[in-house]
C-alpha cells in the first residue's frame, strides 16, 4: 500500500480543496456561501499565526483528504492549544491510514507550535470516525451547546 503524503496547501489547490470541503460539509448536511468558501481558503494560504492552518492527504498524486486547524490562547494554560475543526477523507480512500495521517500532522504541527494539546468534536453517531479517534485520542465528558439562532 502507498504511504500518504500530507502537505500544506498551496493556491494550486484550490479546486480540488473545494470538492472536498464541498463533500465533508455535505456529510453534516449543511452548505457555505460562495464568500466563504473564498474567505476560508484565502485564511489557509495566510501566514498569519492566529488564523486556519490546513493540509492535504494526498495518495498515488490525487487529493484525497484534508484538514483545517487553528492555534488560540487557552485560559487554564501558558501555551496555546489546537483545535482540529475539520477531517475529511474521500470515501473511496477510507480504511488507507488517510484519517490517522491527517491527525498525526497535526499532532505534530502542534508540538512544533508549543501547543501540546490537540482537540476536537464529532458527531456520538458518527462511528466510522470514532474508531479512529478512540485509538488516536481520549473522549472526553464534555457536552457542547450552542447559542440558539
Amino acid at each position: 500500500m502507498t504511504k500518504p503524503l500530507i502537505r500544506p496547501i498551496r493556491p494550486a489547490d484550490e479546486p480540488e480543496w473545494r470538492r472536498l470541503w464541498r463533500s465533508y460539509l455535505e456529510f453534516y448536511e449543511t452548505t457555505v456561501p460562495e464568500a466563504v468558501y473564498r474567505e476560508s481558503f484565502a485564511r489557509l494560504l495566510s501566514d498569519a499565526p492566529e488564523t486556519f492552518h490546513g493540509r492535504i492527504a494526498e495518495m498515488d498524486g490525487r487529493p484525497c483528504g484534508l484538514v483545517h486547524y487553528l492555534f488560540h490562547a487557552h485560559m487554564w494554560r501558558i501555551e496555546p492549544v489546537c483545535y482540529l475543526q475539520d477531517l475529511y477523507v474521500d470515501s473511496g480512500a477510507r480504511g488507507r491510514g488517510l484519517g490517522r495521517a491527517l491527525i498525526e500532522a497535526v499532532y505534530a504541527e502542534a508540538d512544533a507550535a508549543g501547543a501540546p494539546a490537540v482537540y476536537w468534536l464529532t458527531q456520538d453517531f458518527n462511528h466510522t470516525a470514532r474508531r479512529l479517534y478512540d485509538r488516536i485520542g481520549v473522549l472526553t465528558p464534555f457536552i457542547r451547546y450552542n447559542r440558539p439562532s
